[in-house]
């Protein structure tokens, strides 16, 4: 799939792809289900990334470098509510101390997010689970004020030494969590004393309470909606 031109191009393929289950959708894409999706759970982003013409990949830039869009779907219930945070970025410990919210990673990732939900109740098979209405969305000056409140807080304290008591229950909408395959990942940083320590790499993420605002109204193609 060529990449979108434009974000209209863009969002006519994303709901051109509501309503599909996760089957429809590998056929569609020439991409076979995952025979364990237990240990696959980067196979639906993949696959919508592939469907919809996304260009960037794992690189540092939006998965729609062209338009400035950042592709993230988002596992939801029956009643479309997200069943989980939303990985936003890494933590750069060495250098968020010398950057301001306009310049941060965060900022950036979340300036133009194109949002997939896709069903993901317990009780579904994997093969029949359904992707959702797509939403294009932009923070409001809300909801970046509130996004800019938290990461200010948050990579204060980092910035101070005090990562040890950066914990996933701080932050209103935005929260940092460790953010490794495996426990024996490790990152240089400096406690509040100057002390180097190895530790676990952290991430960006926004809590569920913040997507669900978002998706509210946009959602869900569900049996009898």
């Amino acid at each position: 799939m060529s990449p979108p031109r434009d974000e209209a191009e863009l969002l006519t393929r994303a709901r051109q792809l509501a309503g599909l289950t996760l089957h429809e959708l590998s056929v569609r894409i020439s991409q076979p289900l995952p025979p364990d999706p237990r240990r696959a759970k980067g196979w639906i982003g993949i696959a919508v990334e592939k469907a919809l013409g996304a260009q960037g990949a794992s690189r540092a830039v939006p998965d729609f470098p062209d338009l400035g869009v950042e592709l993230k779907t988002l596992p939801v219930d029956r009643r479309g509510r997200p069943r989980e945070s939303t990985f936003v970025c890494t933590v750069d410990l060495s250098e968020i101390g010398d950057m301001e919210w306009h310049e941060s990673r965060v900022c950036r990732k979340l300036s133009r997010v194109l949002w997939v939900p896709v069903e993901s109740e317990l009780g579904v098979p994997f093969p029949a689970r359904r992707v959702g209405q797509p939403l294009l969305w932009s923070p409001s000056h809300e909801e970046q004020d509130e996004l800019r409140f938290d990461w200010e807080e948050l990579s204060g304290m980092i910035a101070r030494g005090e990562l040890d008591r950066v914990t996933g229950h701080l932050g209103k909408s935005l929260q940092v969590r460790p953010k490794a395959a495996n426990s024996r990942a490790r990152r240089r940083y400096h406690d509040d004393t100057g002390v180097a320590h190895r530790t676990l790499p952290r991430g960006f993420y926004l809590r569920p309470s913040f997507t669900e605002r978002l998706l509210t109204g946009t959602f869900f193609v569900t049996d009898g909606v």
